[in-house]
Parts: structure tokens; C-alpha cells; sequence
């Protein structure tokens, strides 16, 4: 089991779009937040992903409380506003409140947060950092620790990276100040960014692209998290069966169970069977990539296909997963 004192304090899940990483952010949130721990889970896509996997109502620009982990511990939840991140920043940074709100009110924040390079990127990390940071007045944590659901796979390196940039861009100031902070914890023991897939080609692809990116941008790599695996109904010997043609054997074992109709049966069995075996040989092909990865120092957790539903009571039982898994690490 893997202590909780050990485990990175900023948590980024990324994946291929379809692969489930909101899902699997809220169950990792869940995970960590047992034994009376505090998480915060924050999205910054701005698509209130968070608030339909927990089923509530949109969430505010504020930190809320959305759940409670086994042991008492606390899931709290922020969708982060590009526009009134940058207001909190112009007020910490330079004290400008009122004049903030006169810009907004001109059009100059939707401006720098739409049209300027890499700075909605900016702001959004360094909320994210900002809460990883953030202390109480007795000097412990304000959270235990925070869980970003990221970007996808394809844009997180320079979702990431972009304070890098705009350090180097920015040589003095308050804003190179900035960016070189959140750099601090993005590329520190702090962080680990987590890639979820499928078992499918295009999915585990990226995931390897993505770990080659972020390793040449020094990002600290997680785990692969494999998500949505279904259980193989058939034993290896009749998964090499249903690939032939085996339509009259069939037919004579319905018959002798005494199924009545059987020989309209054996087409819609012998459909099934084939298909389920053409996805054990994909997910077969696609583990031993995976592997290639664990060479490589990357380590692997599977997730199981929720037949229900990835409602309250499946969030939970994945994040029961994740715990036994160690993830987080």
C-alpha cells in the first residue's frame, strides 16, 4: 500500500479525448481523499465535466465541496475562468481590483485571455499551482492535494510547458516571477501526470507520443492508466475456437441441450463469439505496447468497464480501485 505522506501533491490527468480522464480525475480525487485527507479537483476546459460525472449543478469560480471519501475525507471541486483567474492575478500581482473590472468591462481581459499566446495556458496552471501551494494560518496545507483534469494528450506537453515560455519571454517582473514558480512545481517530485487510454491503437499511440513529449520537456511522467477494460467472457481455448468455423458443432450442442430454434441461434452466437475474440487479439496486441512502457520505468493500472454507468456509486468503486493500485504515486 502506498503512503499517503508519499504520493505527488499535484495531480494531472490527461488522455486522449473519449478515454474517460474526467472520470477517472474524479475517482482519483476520491482515492486520495480517504483517511480524512483534503483534494481539490479542478478542470479548466471550461466544459463543467466534473459537475456531470458527480452529477450536481455547474460549478461556480469558487472551491466547493462535492463529496465526502471514505474515512471523512474531502472532495472539494473549481472550475477555473481564464478571465476571473487573470482578475485574481492583476489584483495580487498589481493591486488592481476596481481597474481590473473597468478592463473586463472594455474587452481587454477577454482579449488577453483569447487572443495572447499562452496566456490562458498560464493563468489556468497557475491557479492549479496556486491551490498546490496554498497554506492555513497554522502553516499546514490548505489541501492535501489537488487534481487537475487536464487537457488532452495531443496539447498537454505545451499546456504544461507554456510558463517555460513566457518565463524565458518575460525576463523580469512579476510575471517571469510567475511563471518560474509554477515551473518549479510543474517539473518537481510534486507533480506526476497521469495518461489515461483505452485498449485500442490510436489511444495507447498517443499515450506513448505523450510520454516521449513530456519527458523531453522534463515533466515528471505518472502512471498509464488503462480505463474501461472488460472482462473476457471466453477462456483462451474458445476464443481460438471462435475463430474458426464451428456453425454445425454448434448447432448440435443447442440441439442437445434441447433449445428449441437452436439453428437460428447459431448465426448471431457465432457473430459474438468471433467479435469477442477479435477484441481479446486488439487488446492482446495493444498490452504488449503497454509493456514497451513499462521498460521504459512507466507503470500501468487497468480501470474496469462500468456496465452501469459512471454514476456516484461507479466513481466510487473506481476510486476503491485506484487505492488498492497504489495510484498517485
Amino acid at each position: 500500500m502506498v503512503r499517503l505522506e508519499d504520493v505527488s501533491r499535484l495531480q494531472v490527468v490527461s488522455g486522449k479525448g473519449g478515454t474517460g480522464k474526467t472520470t477517472v480525475a474524479a475517482a482519483l480525487a476520491l482515492a486520495l481523499a480517504t483517511e480524512g485527507k483534503r483534494t481539490l479537483l479542478v478542470e479548466v476546459e471550461g466544459r463543467q465535466g466534473i459537475a456531470q460525472v458527480f452529477e450536481t449543478e455547474a460549478l461556480p469560480y469558487e472551491e466547493r465541496k462535492i463529496a465526502v471519501a471514505p474515512g471523512g475525507g474531502e472532495v472539494f471541486a473549481l472550475a477555473i475562468d481564464a478571465e476571473r483567474a487573470l482578475l485574481d492575478y492583476l489584483q495580487m500581482f498589481y493591486k488592481l481590483g476596481s481597474a481590473g473590472r473597468a478592463l473586463k468591462k472594455l474587452g481587454a481581459i477577454d482579449f488577453a485571455t483569447t487572443i495572447a499566446p499562452g496566456v490562458r495556458d498560464v493563468l489556468l496552471t497557475g491557479k492549479a499551482c496556486e491551490a498546490v501551494r496554498r497554506r492555513e494560518k497554522h502553516g499546514g496545507y490548505t489541501y492535501d492535494h489537488v487534481v487537475m483534469d487536464a487537457p488532452p494528450t495531443g496539447r498537454i506537453t505545451r499546456f504544461l510547458n507554456v510558463n517555460d515560455e513566457v518565463a524565458g519571454l518575460a525576463r523580469i517582473g512579476p510575471i517571469h516571477h510567475q511563471a518560474q514558480a509554477v515551473m518549479r512545481v510543474l517539473k518537481s517530485p510534486e507533480t506526476a501526470v497521469h495518461l489515461v487510454t483505452l485498449l485500442e491503437e490510436m489511444p495507447v499511440q498517443e499515450t506513448a507520443d505523450g510520454i516521449a513529449e513530456l519527458r523531453e520537456a522534463e515533466l515528471p511522467v505518472g502512471r498509464v492508466i488503462v480505463n474501461m477494460v472488460r472482462p473476457h467472457v471466453l477462456d483462451e481455448a474458445a476464443v481460438r475456437a471462435a475463430a474458426g468455423d464451428h456453425r454445425d458443432a454448434i448447432a448440435a450442442s443447442l440441439a442437445a441441450a434441447g433449445i428449441s430454434g437452436g439453428t437460428k441461434l447459431v448465426e448471431p452466437l457465432v457473430e459474438q463469439a468471433a467479435e469477442h475474440a477479435q477484441r481479446v487479439e486488439l487488446e492482446r496486441t495493444q498490452r504488449a505496447v503497454l509493456a514497451g512502457l513499462g521498460d521504459l520505468g512507466v507503470s500501468t493500472s487497468e480501470l474496469p468497464f462500468l456496465g452501469d454507468g459512471a454514476d456516484i456509486a461507479g466513481l466510487y468503486r473506481l476510486a476503491k480501485e485506484l487505492r488498492k493500485q497504489g495510484v498517485g504515486a
